[in-house]
């Protein structure tokens, strides 16, 4: 690029925020000070020069339900985003993730600032519900930044410019993550079996899943009586978890983002809320049973619209349920304790899962370029495409 150029990245969730910080480092990397950054994000992204003008914790809502609680707040700031677009003028526009609040922000940018490049950076997941995203998110946007390479042809059947970048959960730099340190530091015994349950990062998932995950885990207590348990508590949920689990009448250790991995490693099976850090469990070794639930009024307006076989990543990568998922009304205290049981009775059963969700990863991507890196690439030859076009 000869000028300076303006990049607007849009974040509304934890998980979008270290999108948009990855990629603003990769072109910081390739353009020095020839790029400058606005947008919408979270603590990830303001420490890459994105200076958000709201807080981006309210907008982090899953359900129809509670996205008709919420909608109030995501038509304001849907505004309040485009109004940003506009005084800012960028040279592209980067919608992380987030469906209901990006595909929204697409559309009223493509109206107020016609000829923006807008890519988006993780697509709907269509494989697994409502196919007919695809068509909407290629009527939207230039361009796509997809995850997977299952991801494209849906998209790119409707005629949307596709790019697979990989997963960054894909390349978690775990060497650092010592498991034997963490164990001593926790005084949790080598031989001891260590759970480590994972319930989420939006307050949502905390108050659906915690009590479950409470219940279950007394059961292991009561059948296992040496078994140590971890609970990893997510930036964004620290403290509503670490209350919830000082309730608990059971020693549980309450582990921080900056230990995650370690637990990880050092577990002997996770229990855990659907979502990424199933993909990371796989990368650290580790049998996981994968949980989900959703306000019931939600789940039934939801389920018709489910399509896909699996919920986890990796299972659908392989197409089989290589994880036991347990969604909703099987996602019951009995039956979680029951499939962890079975891993912790199991050796045998706890590396066949480990070694199939790794070659799982393999057909995921695992071993590409940086994400980020494919990203940046890609955006800038948008920019240059549409510039020359013009």
């Amino acid at each position: 690029m000869s000028r300076l150029l303006k990049v607007m990245l849009v974040a509304a969730e934890a998980s979008g925020d270290a999108l948009g910080a990855g990629l603003a480092r990769a072109l910081k990397a390739r353009l020095g000070a020839e790029v400058t950054f606005v947008g919408i994000g979270g603590p990830r992204m303001a420490e890459q020069g994105v200076q958000s003008p709201f807080d981006i914790a309210e907008l982090s809502v899953l359900g129809w339900i509670e996205g008709l609680k919420a909608y109030g707040i995501v038509k304001r700031r849907v505004a309040d985003t485009v109004a940003l677009g506009l005084a800012e003028k960028p040279d592209a526009v980067v919608l992380i993730d987030s469906w209901g609040f990006t595909i929204r922000v697409a559309k009223a940018l493509r109206e107020a600032l016609p000829d923006t490049p807008l890519i988006k950076y993780v697509g709907p997941q269509v494989w697994a519900s409502r196919p007919g995203r695809a068509k909407t998110l290629a009527a939207s946007v230039d361009h796509l930044l997809a995850l997977y390479a299952f991801d494209a042809p849906w998209f790119e059947r409707e005629g949307l410019a596709t790019t697979v970048v990989g997963s960054q959960a894909l390349h978690v730099d775990m060497s650092g993550a010592d498991p034997v340190a963490f164990r001593a530091s926790r005084g949790i015994a080598a031989a001891a079996p260590l759970l480590v349950v994972l319930p989420g990062s939006r307050p949502s998932e905390i108050k659906l899943m915690t009590p479950v995950y409470e219940a279950a885990v007394a059961r292991l207590k009561a059948a296992y009586p040496a078994l140590e348990i971890a609970v990893v508590a997510a930036g964004t949920v620290a403290a509503d978890v670490t209350g919830r689990v000082a309730t608990w009448p059971f020693r549980a250790h309450v582990v921080g983002e900056d230990q995650k991995y370690a637990a990880m490693r050092a577990a002997t099976v996770a229990l855990a809320t659907s979502g990424t850090v199933s993909t990371e469990l796989a990368l650290a070794g580790t049998p996981v049973v994968v949980a989900y639930r959703f306000q019931p009024l939600s789940y039934a307006i939801m389920k018709p619209f489910f399509t896909g076989r699996y919920a986890t990543l990796f299972n659908h990568a392989a197409d089989e349920e290589i994880a036991r998922e347990l969604i909703q009304d099987d996602a019951t205290p009995g039956k979680l304790a029951a499939e962890v049981g079975r891993l912790l009775d199991d050796p045998a059963a706890r590396a066949d899962q480990a070694a199939r969700q790794t070659a799982a990863l393999d057909r995921m991507g695992r071993e590409g370029r940086d994400p980020s890196e494919i990203a940046a690439d890609a955006l800038l030859r948008v920019i240059q495409t549409k510039n020359a076009g013009a």
